[in-house]
């Protein structure tokens, strides 16, 4: 079988998903071939001859190749302002080469100002015109190489986020026309996500053959006729351009579980698409990440958990994987205990992502956070004592939040910037199927029929217009908040930012 990650996403570690899905087809004796078309079709663009003249393109242009070679280097994340320059040069390439065909591209994001992922007709023209997708000669020769020496029984295509969604249709509609005998299957997070809807209605027949939503390897397997065996296979990387990724060194991806194990946050898209909690055995984890170590000599794990569970976390820190390591945490009771953020850092957990939401504790108690800010002073605490760098996330919008409480998370955040490293801001969009969705007046929010959330009037009057004037003009500029924002990582966000901390 052939598994293809499409374009367009931030091309700094290998597609998880089809290490997974190749994992459990080697294990039942099924051969596959992984095609990373997101790291290849950016190479493609970004090796493409240069037509503009300023001077900004022309050095963007000439250090293409130095810059590559940079991202891949420490070094360079040494220097923020060196890495912000070669981030900055490497995106003016993209962004060119995307302007002619009125496309809005960069590392991390693909727009099209004519097609709408949100809209199932688009994605189908899309289809139906494969050659005018930017990646067209890079598919079409791909597929070529790919498919015609040894015709798979199937390609899979795993469709993650809106930004791969018109490329990723683009791809399926050339695989329709030119083979059209081959069966497509096409999952992936936002193929669950449509599935899970409660408006869904399938438009794709005719063009896609199997919609698979969560875990695919149970479905692909059968697909082929085999019954999957009880115990998740090993994943696998092999076929993948290992050392071309967009950072310092390997970033081995692995998910420890799907699902939340909190799963109670009313905001949450988990719980709307009632996604269930499948945890992988911390002891069964802890040996996976030794044989991947071994064969891929990662220089990070990125464990990919929507909260790593305190269980592994303790087995984390009971047998170190010799390997520093980051990913999403709830800050809970365990987080408040210096010796365990102190076995954590001994263990190499270099920064942790900490969903706090708010700083008020109304609206974190509203939207069933299960956190209290006196908790959360004290996981600040002994993490910042501990050396373990935070990824914090704030939530502005909720439909229990005024400005009086968002002001409060400002003076929240200002209070403890010492213990924050970076932060992420997100204004709340409610899912279509939120246990708060049926609360609220609802309107329109995305004009398209495979829209996932919903525009609301906010029950307190606290508008986006208003918040988004209120991050800008008060939170953004407050001076113990602004140098926190600084110091993002610039576009690579927070895939980036464990390189940033020491």
């Amino acid at each position: 079988m052939l598994l293809i990650h499409p374009p367009l996403a931030k091309a700094c570690e290998p597609p998880a998903g089809l290490a997974q899905l190749a994992g459990a087809l080697l294990a039942h004796g099924q051969p596959c071939t992984l095609l990373d078309a997101n790291l290849e079709g950016q190479l493609f663009l970004l090796g493409q001859p240069l037509t503009a003249t300023d001077r900004w393109s022309v050095r963007a242009a000439k250090n293409q190749a130095a810059n590559l070679t940079a991202l891949r280097s420490p070094g360079l994340y040494a220097s923020p302002d060196r890495y912000r320059r070669a981030v900055a040069d490497l995106d003016r390439l993209l962004w060119l080469s995307g302007k002619k065909r009125q496309l809005a591209l960069s590392l991390a994001n693909y727009q099209d100002q004519r097609l709408s992922p949100l809209k199932s007709a688009d994605l189908l023209a899309a289809a139906a015109a494969p050659e005018e997708n930017i990646f067209y000669p890079y598919f079409a020769r791909r597929l070529a190489e790919c498919l015609e020496a040894s015709p798979p029984p199937a390609v899979g295509i795993s469709l993650n986020y809106l930004s791969q969604a018109l490329p990723a249709f683009a791809l399926a509609g050339l695989l329709r026309k030119r083979y059209p005998g081959l069966p497509i299957v096409l999952g992936g997070g936002l193929v669950t996500s449509w599935l899970r809807s409660p408006t869904w209605q399938n438009p794709f027949r005719g063009l896609i053959d199997h919609l698979v939503a969560g875990p695919g390897e149970g479905p692909l397997l059968r697909l082929l006729g085999i019954e999957p065996g009880s115990q998740p296979a090993r994943p696998s990387h092999a076929g993948l351009p290992l050392g071309d990724y967009l950072a310092p060194g390997l970033i081995l991806p692995y998910a420890a579980s799907s699902g939340c194990y909190w799963n109670r946050c009313l905001f949450c898209p988990e719980k709307a698409e009632q996604n269930p909690y499948r945890p992988v055995p911390p002891a069964r984890v802890l040996a996976d990440l030794a044989g991947l170590i071994s064969e891929t000599r990662p220089t990070l794990i990125h464990l990919l958990d929507n909260a790593i569970s305190p269980a592994l976390m303790r087995a984390l820190a009971e047998q170190p994987p010799g390997v520093d390591w980051y990913g999403f945490a709830r800050i809970s009771p365990h987080l408040a205990e210096q010796e365990f953020c102190l076995a954590l850092r001994a263990s190499g957990c270099r920064l942790l992502k900490l969903g706090l939401e708010s700083g008020d504790q109304q609206v974190l108690d509203a939207m069933d956070k299960g956190i209290d800010l006196a908790l959360v002073e004290k996981a600040f605490a002994c993490l910042e004592k501990a050396g373990i760098a935070t990824y914090v996330y704030l939530l502005f919008g909720t439909p229990a939040e005024t400005l009086p409480a968002a002001r409060r998370t400002l003076d929240f955040v200002a209070g403890h910037q010492s213990a924050i490293t970076f932060l992420n801001l997100a204004v709340f969009n409610m899912p279509i199927a939120s246990p708060e969705a049926p609360l609220v007046q609802r309107t329109d929010f995305y004009e398209g029929d495979l829209s996932l959330y919903t525009d609301f009037i906010h029950p307190q009057g606290w508008s986006r217009k208003e918040i988004r004037r209120f991050l800008d003009q008060e939170f953004k500029r407050h001076p113990a908040i602004a140098p926190i924002l600084r110091r993002d990582p610039l576009l690579f966000t927070s895939n980036h930012a464990p390189f940033f901390c020491r």
